[in-house]
């Protein structure tokens, strides 16, 4: 069959450019999960605003159409990213007010607002009047106009927030504030590393048993054979370590959120800005999607292991036992899971994946499939299994039941791909897709 490259297993907008998961929350018994929207280009370019889907159960999503707009003074040049706080029984969203001023100005040490805005919703939908929390004099002397992407929690009854900045002297750095009532702001600390990138966006404390780790998304960093290969990347540190969440060409800006089950549950972009290649849905009016929910577990190394939510399970339908060797005609979106021996491999007409001397490639041959992506690679240590959902134009490859994985987007001609599969024991399941439905749209 044709593919007209619309996902079945991803949150993606009917038109427009989708960037940023922005809100992620647990509110009145739904699933909500903002987005940084441009309704009118599938460019990004117009109205920086935020859409929204929601959800009882992961699978069957509603798209609300356009909940936020750049509509007052301290936000007329966008909606800019930000999160969601479950409290007294509202929904707090915190998001970053974009002000770029008309003259000759850089917009890095003059010409630009950023300002914390918040409001808060009683049904997820309609927002109450804007309040603006903190502006550009609020911040540090040495921070530059760069100061966005507030995420805000709860710990011990007071209210934390941090916010991804860049100091006057090309420092990324996160700016730590506290609150006791969620309006009123007291700068306590900020973080940086030495040669770490210019700009530190998407900030996030993430705690796991009782463990906290940074996420941040550093812009400027040295590219490297196994680290860093996109233009911006997205990791946690451990320690002194930064750690990447994805290791293929389309992840940034991830955001997590807690379910109402304990489970901590993390939401990428499923694509980067100034991206060097293609997707070519642009030219039918929309571009990008969401990764799917993974849920985040702590390892016994201290390490974060991301692995696609259970609810996926649900989708699966025909089972196909696969051992060893076998070449298989596979429908898109599929999932193929299982244990790989030290001969794997797994090729197709689009793509190949291999692994050997510890590192693990994915690799695209065909450049008009991918949109010119090539090749990205990860050292990982005794590869043991791994599990592929491939929809009709992504894939997610999670390594060692998900302590490394890797994000792409690629476009075959087909939903009906081969497989050459080796050295490769486990199933191949035919999925259903999740069910998205256009609610009462305010667009």
């Amino acid at each position: 069959m044709k593919n007209d490259f619309r996902q079945k297993l991803h949150l993606e907008p009917y038109k427009g450019w989708l960037n940023d998961p922005n809100g992620l929350s647990y509110f009145n018994g739904k699933y909500h999960v903002y987005f940084q929207f441009s309704p009118d280009s599938p460019y990004g370019k117009g109205d920086k605003c935020w859409g929204h889907f929601e959800s009882p159960d992961m699978i069957n999503w509603t798209f609300c159409g356009t909940v936020l707009r750049p509509d007052c003074p301290e936000d007329r040049s966008g909606v800019y990213s930000g999160c969601g706080l479950v409290f007294n029984n509202l929904l707090y969203l915190f998001y970053t007010g974009n002000v770029k001023k008309e003259g000759n100005y850089d917009y890095i040490t003059s010409g630009r607002e950023a300002n914390v805005i918040l409001v808060t919703t009683k049904d997820g939908q309609n927002m109450s009047k804007k309040r603006i929390l903190l502006r550009n004099s609020d911040y540090p002397e040495n921070c530059s106009c760069h100061v966005r992407d507030p995420k805000v929690w709860e710990e011990n009854g007071k209210f934390y927030m941090v916010l991804g900045a860049r100091t006057l002297d090309d420092k990324g750095c996160v700016l730590y504030y506290s609150s006791v009532d969620l309006e009123n702001w007291s700068f306590e600390k900020s973080e940086t590393r030495d040669n770490f990138g210019f700009m530190w966006e998407c900030p996030d404390v993430i705690e796991l048993s009782g463990k906290k780790f940074l996420s941040v998304s550093p812009q400027g960093m040295e590219h490297g054979e196994f680290s860093h290969q996109n233009v911006y990347s997205s990791g946690y540190f451990k320690g002194e370590d930064f750690i990447e969440w994805d290791y293929g060409f389309d992840f940034y800006a991830p955001q997590t959120f807690t379910a109402p089950d304990g489970r901590k549950i993390l939401i990428g972009w499923m694509g980067i800005g100034d991206i060097p290649y293609s997707n070519p849905t642009a030219e039918s009016g929309w571009q990008h999607c969401l990764t799917i929910p993974r849920e985040l577990v702590l390892s016994k190394t201290g390490e974060i292991y991301q692995k696609p939510v259970s609810e996926m399970l649900l989708l699966r339908r025909e089972k196909r036992k696969i051992d060893e060797k076998a070449t298989v005609s596979a429908e898109l979106p599929f999932e193929l899971c299982g244990d790989v021996s030290e001969n794997f491999s797994i090729t197709s007409d689009s793509f190949s994946l291999k692994y050997g001397n510890s590192v693990f490639t994915l690799e695209f041959s065909n450049m008009e499939v991918s949109g010119g992506r090539t090749a990205r690679r990860v050292r990982i240590d005794n590869l043991k299994n791994i599990r592929i959902f491939a929809d009709t134009s992504s894939l997610e490859i999670y390594l060692n039941d998900g302590e490394r994985v890797l994000s792409t987007r690629f476009y075959p001609q087909d939903t009906e791909i081969t497989l050459n599969i080796c050295g490769f024991s486990g199933e191949l399941y035919r999925l259903d897709g999740i069910n998205v439905v256009r609610g009462k749209e305010n667009e």
